[in-house]
């Protein structure tokens, strides 16, 4: 186990993501404290008896003010919000990361509110489920996991190298990108894939019911992200709408290729396009 290099982390808004995290910087030894804050009183009650919390505080700001880091892990739409809040108590110096899955508006508005007392270095872990939730957290969530690092030019060097062994710490890949290079990135790793998933069942969802009752495993592999909580989904397409409307002109253009390809019985071009689909997939990390 390693030796703690966070003495108080607080974590705000805690869900899959932020209880993982949680989880999983008690389980390693990243950090000696942990405070959680959760908006609903209900919530609150039931994280404080979890053996991982060490405290919980009533108020955002309450639970930040000694932090050494501080992670952000409400959905996309309101960690702009709760950085604003929270900005006027944060320790000085402190280091603020988050988990949201667009950056380029998010980041630049954080290191706006954070200026001048403490350091935000956007993050991204690669490592959601389509459950939802702090009770589906789990301290392995990030191991071998990508985790995106967005620092601006101007972030303090010694915050973004912080904050990206803070990820590697609890078992993620780390890799850095500009903001808005992470934002095309995942437009056609991650969301790209649930548009795809969310569509072809929608489409299903028109043949007859009892099809459904035949899937395999390809169609459940394939779909398994369409369970996903679709009001977080609808804040990602809204924060990340041109990168992903860009991305699905680039898919359409191949659909119409593979489908001119099966129209006309060029069964080469198709096999050139099955192989590369092929090759592709079977070059993916373990």
């Amino acid at each position: 186990m390693s030796t703690p290099v966070i003495n108080h982390l607080a974590i705000l808004a805690p869900g899959l993501l932020g209880g993982s995290v949680a989880l999983a910087a008690k389980a390693r030894g990243v950090a000696q404290k942990v405070t959680l804050w959760a908006r609903r009183p209900e919530v609150r009650q039931q994280l404080a008896s979890q053996l991982w919390c060490d405290a919980v505080a009533a108020k955002p700001e309450q639970a930040v003010r000694e932090a050494d880091l501080v992670v952000l892990a409400a959905p996309v739409e309101k960690i702009v919000e709760l950085a604003q809040v929270i900005a006027p108590h944060v320790r000085a110096g402190a280091w603020i990361t988050d988990v949201g899955s667009t950056k380029g508006t998010l980041v630049r508005a954080c290191e706006l509110a954070f200026a001048g007392r403490a350091h935000f270095v956007g993050a991204h872990p690669m490592a959601g489920s389509e459950k939802t939730g702090w009770e589906n957290a789990k301290a392995d969530l990030f191991v071998n996991r990508v985790c995106f690092v967005t620092p601006l030019p101007a972030t303090d060097p010694a915050a973004a190298e912080g904050v990206s062994r803070f990820w590697s710490d609890l078992g993620s890949t780390v890799t850095t990108l500009s903001p808005d290079e992470h934002d095309e990135v995942v437009a056609h790793i991650s969301h790209l894939p649930q548009a795809l998933a969310t569509t072809l069942c929608t489409f299903l969802a028109q043949r007859p019911p009892g099809w459904k009752n035949f899937a395999g495993g390809g169609l459940r592999d394939t779909t398994r992200i369409a369970a996903s909580d679709a009001t977080m989904w609808i804040e990602i397409f809204r924060n990340n709408r041109d990168e992903v409307l860009r991305a699905l002109r680039g898919l359409q253009t191949e659909l119409d290729g593979f489908h001119a390809a099966l129209a006309n019985g060029d069964w080469l071009e198709l096999r050139a396009r099955l192989e590369r689909g092929k090759g592709y997939r079977d070059a993916f990390r373990p």
